[in-house]
C-alpha cells in the first residue's frame, strides 16, 4: 500500500499529536488537583483529631442533708443470760421446764437424785446425835465433880488434907473441860450437818431470776457432775429479755458524736417489717477497738411485748449530728492509687487535677470526705486511666439528681499516669 507523504497528511498528524498532549496535560492537572484536595482534607482531619479533648462526666460536690442518719447493723442480746450447772453429783430424777418456758425466780427446774450426798448427810446427823449424847454424859460428870469439889472446899481445916482438896478441884476443872470439849464437838458436827444440808438443797435446780428457758441439755437418768469446767455438761440456759440490749459497732469517724448517752436511735429488723423501735444510746465502751477501729455502743429497749429476742440481726439508725457539713461525692468519683484515695477535680479551664482525699464515711454508692474537696467543686466520674494530671478535657455535666445515683462502682487505678 503506498504511503501518503502529502502536506495535508503531515498537518493532520501534528493536530492529532497536539490534541493528545492537551488531553494528557488536562488529565494530569485534574489528578493533581484531586490529590491536593485529599491531602488537605486528611491534614484537616488529623488536626481536628489532635485537638479533640477527651470527654468526661462531672458532678458537683454536695453536702449531706442535716437529717441524714448513720445506719449500721447491730445485734440483740438478753438483759441477763445464765448457764445453769449442777452443784451436786448425781442423776437427773426429773425435769419440769423445757425450751421456751417462762420461769420465775426460785422455781424448781429439775430434781437431782444424790444417793451419796444423802448418805453423807445421814452419817453427819448420826455423829451430831452422838455428840449431843456425849454432852449429856459430860454434863452429869461435871455436876458430880462440882458438888464433890464444893463439899471438899467448904470442909473445915484438919478434916481433909490440902492434897485431897486440890485433887477434887482438879477433877472439877477436868470435868468442866470435858464438857466444853463435848459441846464444841456438837457445834462442829452441827456445822457439818448444816453444810451438807445446804449442798443438798442444790438437788433442786432453781431459776436465778424471771426469764425464758432457751436451752435444755438434760434428760431423766443423765449423770451430772458438780462444777462448770470444760468437761461439765450444763443443765439449762436461761435469759431475761425485758429489757433487751442492742449492741452495734460504729466507725471511729462517728465515735465523738456517740460518746455521750441519750443520742436518739431507731431500730428495725426484717423479721418485723414496718415495726420501728425508738430508743437512745445507753452507754458505750468509751474505747476504740484497735483491730476494727470501731466503738461499741449499747441501746437498751423495754421490749415489753417481747417482740425482740436475743441474737436477732437489726438495723440501727443513729441521728448523725454534724455529719451534714461534710462534702459528699459518688463512689464512682474515687480513684484508688498507691498514695491513697483521690478524686479528679475539674478546674475552671476544664483541666484535670488529681487531689488526695480522706474518707470519713462510706455508705456504698456515696462517700463522705473529711478533706481534699469542698462543696461546689466539680469532680469527674469513672475517669479513664489514660487521662493525665493537668490534661484539658471536654466536660459533660451529670444528669443525676443525687450523688451516686445510677453510677458504676468505684474505679481502682494504681497505674494511671500522673
Amino acid at each position: 500500500m503506498p504511503v501518503d507523504f502529502s502536506p495535508d497528511s503531515g498537518r493532520r498528524i501534528k493536530r492529532f499529536a497536539l490534541a493528545v498532549a492537551v488531553a494528557l496535560a488536562a488529565g494530569f492537572a485534574v489528578v493533581s488537583l484531586l490529590k491536593a484536595r485529599e491531602r488537605s482534607e486528611l491534614a484537616e482531619l488529623s488536626r481536628s483529631e489532635a485537638e479533640r479533648r477527651p470527654a468526661v462526666v462531672v458532678t458537683s460536690v454536695r453536702t449531706a442533708g442535716r437529717d441524714q442518719s448513720l445506719s449500721m447493723p447491730g445485734e440483740t442480746a438478753a438483759w441477763l443470760e445464765s448457764t445453769i450447772y449442777a452443784r451436786v453429783n448425781g442423776y437427773v430424777a426429773a425435769w419440769y421446764v423445757d425450751i421456751g418456758d417462762h420461769v420465775h425466780k426460785g422455781q424448781v427446774m429439775a430434781l437431782i437424785d444424790t444417793p451419796e450426798l444423802d448418805a453423807q448427810l445421814a452419817a453427819a446427823q448420826a455423829q451430831l446425835n452422838s455428840a449431843k449424847a456425849q454432852v449429856k454424859v459430860r454434863e452429869a460428870e461435871s455436876e458430880f465433880a462440882t458438888t464433890t469439889y464444893e463439899r471438899w472446899r467448904d470442909s473445915p481445916k484438919g478434916v481433909v488434907s490440902e492434897q485431897e482438896r486440890e485433887a477434887k478441884k482438879a477433877d472439877y476443872d477436868s470435868a468442866i473441860a470435858r464438857l466444853n470439849a463435848a459441846r464444841a464437838q456438837v457445834a462442829l458436827n452441827q456445822a457439818e450437818v448444816n453444810n451438807i444440808s445446804a449442798i443438798a438443797e442444790f438437788k433442786h435446780v432453781t431459776a436465778p431470776y424471771d426469764g425464758v428457758v432457751v436451752e435444755r441439755r438434760v434428760d431423766i437418768g443423765n449423770l451430772v457432775t458438780a462444777g462448770s469446767s470444760a468437761t461439765t455438761t450444763p443443765l439449762y440456759r436461761i435469759s431475761e429479755d425485758r429489757p433487751m440490749r442492742v449492741f452495734v459497732d460504729v466507725p471511729q469517724s462517728m465515735s465523738s458524736a456517740l460518746l455521750r448517752a441519750g443520742v436518739a436511735v431507731q431500730i428495725r429488723t426484717s423479721a418485723l417489717a414496718g415495726k420501728v423501735f425508738d430508743g437512745t444510746v445507753t452507754r458505750t465502751s468509751q474505747a476504740i477497738n484497735p483491730q476494727a477501729r470501731t466503738l461499741k455502743v449499747e441501746i437498751d429497749l423495754p421490749n415489753r411485748e417481747r417482740l425482740l429476742i436475743p441474737g436477732m440481726y437489726v438495723d440501727v439508725a443513729f441521728s448523725a449530728d454534724g455529719a451534714g457539713s461534710r462534702p459528699q461525692v459518688p463512689a464512682a468519683a474515687l480513684v484508688f492509687r498507691a498514695s491513697g484515695p483521690q478524686v479528679a477535680l475539674i478546674d475552671a479551664d476544664s483541666r484535670v487535677r488529681f487531689v488526695s482525699v480522706t474518707i470519713a464515711r462510706d455508705e456504698g454508692s456515696v462517700v463522705e470526705l473529711a478533706s481534699g474537696v469542698k462543696p461546689g467543686d466539680k469532680v469527674a466520674l469513672n475517669i479513664s486511666s489514660l487521662i493525665a494530671d493537668g490534661e484539658q478535657v471536654s466536660v459533660n455535666e451529670s444528669s443525676d439528681k443525687a450523688p451516686g445515683a445510677g453510677l458504676a462502682s468505684v474505679k481502682s487505678d494504681s497505674t494511671a499516669p500522673r
